[in-house]
């Protein structure tokens, strides 16, 4: 539970840094740190030391699962719907806890030490509840897994979600999901909201709903969401995740909308890997990029998450559990090449997403937790650039995964015998 780190750089930029980690917290920030001796000494070699990368969205009960029954060879979201209900059927608590395992192996090795998952319930059995929860116990130790009651075929359009769903927060389950947009009608969607919500706030919980992932600019969910956030006071404790609708809308009402979420405190994730392929199906050209307006929320105060959403399941089948690809991802669908926009996507897959989650002890300041990631970077923008290799993951003070430093071997006349595409001046 012992280590000092040597000679970091950290995200904000300052440079020869120490950090010491006694009893799995860090207990001293700064250059010349003395440690005990006989604490292992982990040499960071002036690469970035980061708090883990956190992913906002996910959903780990269908993930791995590419193939099962058949390949979504449309690769639509349509399709991707009607393959999850082909899957449902055949799903067994074990595949399901496996995979799910396999998976949180997969995130540690790329440093993502926080997932937040969703669960769907419309399932009677609450197989994958069960399994989930099984799976939050197991990784405990080295990954922290928050769980979202997930009504995927709509809270109100599928017999006995409400109650599956009430089933699932009892049985441990920590915030409340939705799918407003999939309601037979927007009628119904606004009274799902207003449901949910009010199911959090009588139970004391967070609120994180899939809403408006359509390009349909007439799907305004989030704005019921934050009237209810409002109402009934669960202000800061209340996420909107996919929000593509906001591609479509026209800037008057997106000029109005904004700023009604961030007096709500309502907080965003957007998901661009997924949603750059999912969304815009329908156009011809031009294209629309399907992704929430990420910049316009941060430049209001709201607080913006990215999510990687899936990994090789009925919706997206790619992705490996790397945040650096996803914060990539974002930074180019929502054109935030700016040097402080780009540190703000970097943000989005760290910082941002902890606080979201609530995350107690997150961060590189002393008394936080000792959780961190080395990257074969020089700033958080590199790190970006290159998906940086995670030199090595260490959980409160203990190094978890290893993976050794990108290099490639040179045989060129007059040039180095080797590369590692950091940029050194």
């Amino acid at each position: 539970m012992d280590l000092l780190v040597r000679n970091a750089t950290l995200p904000d930029g300052r440079t020869g840094i120490d950090v010491l980690a006694q009893g799995g917290r860090i207990t001293a920030v700064g250059p010349g740190l003395n440690a005990p001796d006989g604490m292992p000494v982990l040499d960071a070699q002036g690469f970035l030391l980061s708090p883990p990368f956190v992913d906002a969205h996910f959903h780990m009960d269908a993930t791995l699962s590419h193939g099962l029954p058949r390949v979504n060879a449309s690769g639509t979201l349509l399709e991707g719907i009607a393959l999850w209900g082909e899957l449902k059927p055949l799903l067994t608590q074990e595949a399901l806890v496996e995979r799910a395992l396999q998976y949180c192996d997969w995130a540690v090795a790329k440093g993502l030490l926080a997932v937040r998952s969703h669960v769907d319930v419309c399932d009677d059995r609450l197989l994958a509840v069960d399994a989930l929860l099984h799976v939050k116990e197991r990784v405990k130790p080295y990954l922290d897994l928050q769980l979202v009651a997930f009504p995927q075929d709509g809270v109100l359009r599928s017999k006995n979600a409400v109650d599956n769903l009430k089933r699932a927060l009892d049985k441990g389950v920590e915030v409340v999901g939705g799918i407003p947009h999939f309601e037979r009608t927007s009628e119904q969607g606004a009274d799902s909201v207003k449901l949910l919500c009010e199911i959090a706030a009588e139970r004391g919980l967070r609120v994180d709903m899939h809403c408006d992932e359509t390009d349909d600019p007439l799907s305004r969910h989030i704005e019921t969401l934050a009237y209810q956030t409002q109402r009934l006071g669960l202000h800061g404790r209340v996420a909107g995740s996919h929000l593509t609708s906001m591609h479509s809308m026209d800037n008057y009402y997106a000029s109005k909308l904004i700023p009604l979420m961030a007096e709500a405190q309502i907080q965003a994730i957007a998901n661009p890997l997924a949603n750059i392929v999912l969304q815009g199906r329908h156009d011809t050209y031009p294209k629309r990029r399907g992704m929430m307006r990420v910049p316009e929320l941060l430049a209001a105060g709201v607080n913006v998450a990215f999510g990687h959403d899936s990994v090789m399941d009925p919706w997206y089948m790619l992705g490996s559990g790397d945040m650096l690809e996803v914060a990539a991802m974002g930074l180019h669908v929502a054109q935030m090449t700016s040097q402080a926009q780009m540190k703000q996507c970097f943000d989005a897959v760290t910082v941002n997403p902890a606080r979201m989650l609530g995350l107690e002890g997150y961060g590189l300041d002393a008394g936080c937790h000792a959780d961190f990631v080395l990257l074969q970077a020089r700033s958080p923008v590199e790190a970006i650039r290159l998906r940086s290799t995670r030199l090595a993951v260490v959980r409160r003070g203990q190094v978890i995964a290893q993976t050794p430093a990108a290099t490639a071997s040179l045989a060129l006349p007059g040039r180095p015998a080797s590369v590692d595409w950091t940029l050194r001046r």
